[in-house]
């Protein structure tokens, strides 16, 4: 297999994950609409970095590992109730009464960092290293037959869809922020919070399955 198709391939299966709704998608969203266009590729960096610790723990043989039920039930729990908090704080923002899109100098505004975001959204999603573990491990062996640079395709053809998809986002969120009046900025905040406070509730309900 060529070098080039490893990367095409892996590129297809980036958009196929990267498209689905999840929470760094919902984050992107959010901060984009704060912060601006950049905060996808941002957000996209931080996940990038925790991937590639995750690759180099995958060829480490700890791949298995995540797949653990106690591994998971830790994980599930974990980043279900960061996600319990970042949620509430997106909610208890959107019913602010000084609330505003103009939020960038102004003192007291709740902001986070897009890179340390990227990473902690992403570590506290079960889901994510149970794909990597299963799936992606198995993609990533079968791309490293071919060598490092094998595996870097597939890394690289990973990640580019990420990038490509997420920058996309937060673009046409950015740029369509004038369209936002303040009330359809209190629905989208809301909106965003309450979808990651039903993540959150799911992710530790399912880390409780796992301890059982």
């Amino acid at each position: 297999m060529t070098f080039g198709a490893i990367f095409a391939a892996s590129l297809i299966m980036g958009f196929s994950g990267a498209l689905m709704p999840g929470p760094l998608l919902t984050v992107t969203i959010n901060e984009s609409l704060r912060q601006g266009a950049w905060t996808g590729p941002k957000l996209v960096l931080g996940h990038a970095l925790l991937e590639l610790l995750l690759v180099l723990l995958i060829f480490l043989g700890l791949g298995p590992t995540f797949t653990l039920p106690m591994v998971k039930a830790v994980i599930g729990l974990v980043g279900g109730g960061f996600l319990l908090w970042m949620g509430y704080g997106i909610v208890r923002e959107s019913l602010a009464k000084d609330l505003s899109l103009n939020l960038k100098g102004k003192e007291g505004t709740r902001r986070i960092n897009p890179i340390l975001a990227g990473v902690t959204v992403s570590a506290s999603n079960p889901y994510w290293f149970i794909w990597w573990a299963t799936a992606g491990a198995s993609s990533l062996m079968l791309a490293a037959a071919n060598g490092f640079v094998g595996a870097v395709s597939f890394y690289s053809g990973h990640i580019l869809s990420d990038f490509i998809w997420y920058s996309l986002v937060s673009t046409a969120v950015a740029k369509g922020k004038n369209l936002f009046t303040p009330l359809i900025y209190r629905l989208s905040l809301g909106v965003c919070g309450f979808f990651l406070l039903g993540l959150s509730v799911y992710f530790m309900v399912s880390g409780f399955k796992f301890v059982h």
